[in-house]
């Protein structure tokens, strides 16, 4: 099979946001990551009957991690299959499937700790009630180091690349190293211009995973992320691009880490700033962005920061 004949991008638009799945065409189809609820009607089975496919048989849905602009869609897609897709995701993140009000517990164990934001809570559960099609239990939970067949000589092989949350994976499609990652892969940040990751540390480790050991010759990521100059990369990255995202992904990641040391170091305080208590970070940085507007990367990145301070500190 031919890579431009094996995978197939679907792009969902949402706000600020293009979200990639992507169709694995072998003899047990597959989608990778399924976009809000609206996108299995809306975008994914017009654009499957474009290319002389039926979404109706798919068999396995790949959930690259449990952010609601992955998931949403899972339940919808699923009941389109006739419910016999299997559902897979990393046990860490399978919470965020099984239930709505999980989005709202990140929230507050995260960023919402920052935001002065009154309503944030009650944002975020309507926006998890709106985009995510159905609560579900998942049908396959993976760690990491599984090999899944979708058919034939088709298998896809699992690495666990924590970082940007506890569950996030990349997949695989095996002999062709074609590697789905979802949101691993940070560069410098989507439309906020900010990385996001829960854990800075298992961040780090999974790039390096990723550049060491699964080695893409084909990336596909789950946004248009952009590179240091600002221009976003496109749905798919060749071998050279995904070294180069990669690289940049680890640099940006370096750049955020020393500027969250110093503030930390010196004492995190809270100020009048929208960046508080972190707002020396966003100096050193020179980052301008809106560090409110959802799903606030800088203040989830820098909750890890602190966090790891703290651990170290103990």
């Amino acid at each position: 099979m031919e890579q431009a004949r094996t995978v197939h991008p679907l792009v969902s638009p949402w706000g600020r946001f293009g979200l990639y799945s992507f169709y694995v065409d072998a003899p047990e189809p597959a989608i990778v990551d399924t976009g809000i609820a609206s996108s299995p009607a809306d975008g994914m089975a017009p654009a499957l009957a474009a290319i002389g496919r039926r979404v109706e048989d798919v068999r396995w849905i790949l959930l690259t991690h449990g952010h609601i602009d992955h998931i949403g869609g899972a339940y919808a897609l699923w009941e389109l299959t006739g419910r016999r897709a299997q559902v897979v995701i990393h046990h860490a993140d399978a919470p965020m499937l099984r239930s709505r009000r999980a989005h709202v517990e990140e929230y507050r164990a995260g960023r919402g700790r920052y935001l002065a934001d009154p309503d944030g809570e009650a944002r975020v559960a309507a926006a998890a009630d709106t985009v995510i099609s159905g609560e579900m239990e998942p049908t396959l939970l993976v760690g990491g180091g599984e090999t899944l067949s979708l058919g034939g000589d088709v298998t896809v092989s699992v690495h666990s690349l924590p970082g940007h949350t506890p569950g996030s994976v990349a997949y695989a499609v095996d002999g062709r190293r074609a590697v789905f990652t979802g949101d691993a892969v940070q560069v410098t940040g989507a439309a906020n211009g900010f990385p996001g990751y829960t854990d800075p540390a298992a961040y780090r480790a999974s790039l390096t995973s990723l550049r060491d050991v699964v080695r893409p010759r084909h990336l596909y990521l789950g946004h248009p992320y952009r590179r240091a100059d600002g221009t976003p990369y496109g749905v798919e990255l060749d071998e050279a691009q995904a070294r180069e995202a990669v690289a940049q992904s680890l640099d940006a990641e370096r750049r955020v880490a020393a500027a969250a040391r110093a503030c930390l170091d010196a004492g995190a305080r809270a100020t009048h700033s929208p960046y508080s208590p972190f707002a020396s970070v966003a100096d050193a940085l020179g980052y301008t962005g809106d560090p409110a507007l959802e799903p606030s990367p800088f203040f989830t990145s820098l909750h890890g920061y602190r966090a790891q301070h703290r651990r170290t500190a103990q």
